[in-house]
């Protein structure tokens, strides 16, 4: 909310040596970009947790140039207000809050990590592609009509396919519901599985039981192990569409918020432990 404020001088300045018609569309798009990440904390949403995704690191990213261009104390209070800002934007109470945004009754979500191998490249490069169709206009204005139209007509399909991919990730969740355990995982089961409170063996640390169904994706830390009284049946994503039946009585995930998943789930007298 107070990136207007925070980072407000230093863009302004960066921007005053450009053209009016440039410096206008950069200003509105600033605008914009500001205003969507706003209205994506007051009314939280898997939708708007993804478009944060997108946003704040975008406003590093252009912080960042500032500052090279300037390397001015306002350009480095604007960089350091922006990294604050995004890792208060990214932060797991703001996930929280999206994912129970749409919770039904009694329930409460409690969102996956983001699995740290995608977190190496994959994502950052993914959402540099999702924004850089917002450079479109910009080039327009700027007098490269070629350059702006290519990214506006090829890189807009693209980015649409990758804006899908980032919100799989919003959408991955343990939910405590009145009847159990659901695990919801767009990424590794085909639909949601729901695991009785009558058949939850134990929900804690993992044991290093070598059959249990790993659902983490690479992520090692957060680990929780749900284990069954007598296998539960999975549908384990293959490929874009496809899907296998698995039969497991151990189960790994990775919520952000371990402790708080834990302390939930006793309170919903399952047994923790």
């Amino acid at each position: 909310m107070t990136l207007p404020v925070t980072t407000g001088d230093a863009l302004a300045e960066a921007l005053d040596g450009w053209e009016r018609a440039p410096s206008l569309v950069a200003t509105t798009i600033l605008w914009a970009a500001w205003m969507s990440g706003l209205v994506a904390l007051l009314a939280p949403r898997p939708w708007g947790l993804t478009l944060l995704r997108v946003v704040a690191p975008a406003t590093i990213g252009v912080n960042a140039a500032a500052f090279a261009d300037l390397g001015t104390s306002s350009a480095m209070v604007a960089v350091s207000a922006s990294v604050v800002a995004t890792t208060c934007a990214l932060s797991a109470p703001v996930a929280e809050a999206a994912g129970n945004a749409l919770a039904y009754g009694d329930e409460r979500r409690y969102p996956l990590r983001i699995p740290t191998p995608l977190l190496a490249a994959p994502v950052p490069v993914a959402v540099a592609a999702v924004a850089a169709p917002a450079l479109a206009p910009l080039l327009l204005a700027a007098g490269e009509p070629t350059a702006g139209v290519l990214l506006l007509v090829l890189g807009t399909p693209v980015a649409l396919v990758l804006l899908r991919a980032l919100h799989s990730l919003a959408r991955r969740w343990v939910v405590l519901v009145p009847a159990g355990v659901v695990i919801v995982d767009p990424l590794t089961l085909v639909d949601p599985v729901l695991v009785r409170r009558e058949l939850v063996e134990r929900l804690g640390p993992p044991s290093g039981a070598r059959d249990a169904l790993d659902l983490r994706l690479g992520t090692t830390t957060g680990t929780l192990e749900l284990h069954t009284r007598e296998p539960a049946t999975f549908l384990r994503r293959s490929g874009r569409a496809g899907g296998a039946l698995v039969q497991a009585d151990t189960v790994l995930v990775a919520p952000v918020r371990p402790a708080a998943l834990l302390a939930a789930a006793r309170a919903r007298r399952i047994r923790v432990g």
